[in-house]
């Protein structure tokens, strides 16, 4: 799910995998800060606290940064990379509630910060990511001293969670064939998928089992080629009319 860029927000685990989280030197206001739009009006003393009490880390692809039952430890400033934020059920399927890409926002980590409350969701790093960790204190000092930050945290926050009720009313009332007609168009690269049937299952909040009945509709009608974790488009106009239908 693509959304807001410029000023937003996201927190981590510091301690999830050790190891994993490489700590470089502390962040000054000529690394980072003037990425984000709604920070480069901060008066100097708010951005000297930010700056001189943060610190740039780095996580490779597939660490886990947060996790249900967790609380937030840090907010990270999002420089480099994707996170994945996604839901658990019992019996183990995956929702993906939405991505988290340079610049953009997490809102459930914004909304435990805000509510001292634990995570319920978690959150795994796609890709290798650089992000500008905030520690909690800066973050509750901030809150309640800069209006411009408060601005920034606020502005992300209300933009996420549009897009969080967009994921909802899809799930809820929209058909299946037309969402992963559009997910397949959205995702394809040179007419090609690489996801497998429970990854586009997880994307569009439903069961491995309904999207390989709906792929293999849709291969039965011409439209795809299905392998191995491919799905191969045969007639994307076909594909195209039925996601915006």
């Amino acid at each position: 799910m693509q959304s807001v860029a410029a000023s937003n927000t996201c927190t981590v685990q510091t301690t999830p995998h050790a190891g994993d989280i490489e700590l470089t030197a502390t962040a000054t206001a000529g690394d980072w800060i003037d990425r984000f739009k709604g920070l480069k009006q901060l008066e100097p003393g708010i951005r000297d606290i930010l700056t001189g009490r943060s610190q740039v880390i780095r996580m490779p692809a597939g660490t886990v940064i947060f996790g249900p039952g967790k609380s937030p430890e840090n907010m990270l400033l999002l420089l480099e990379g994707t996170v994945r934020v996604q839901q658990l059920a019992e019996n183990g399927r995956e929702v993906v509630l939405y991505r988290v890409t340079a610049g953009e926002s997490c809102v459930m980590t914004t909304a435990c910060m805000l509510a001292y409350e634990d995570y319920s969701a978690e959150g795994v790093a796609e890709t290798d990511i650089v992000a500008a960790a905030v520690p909690r204190a800066v973050f509750d000092e901030l809150i309640s001293t800069s209006k411009d930050f408060r601005t920034f945290v606020f502005t992300a926050y209300s933009r996420r969670i549009t897009d969080l009720f967009h994921v909802i009313e899809d799930i809820a009332f929209r058909r299946m064939d037309i969402r992963l007609a559009q997910k397949i168009a959205e995702r394809a690269e040179d007419g090609t998928v690489r996801a497998t049937h429970a990854q586009l299952a997880a994307e569009l909040g439903t069961a491995r089992e309904v999207i390989s009945r709906q792929l293999a509709e849709f291969q039965r009608r011409g439209w795809v080629d299905l392998g191995r974790g491919t799905v191969t488009l045969l007639d994307a106009n076909a594909l195209e009319r039925l996601a915006e239908s």
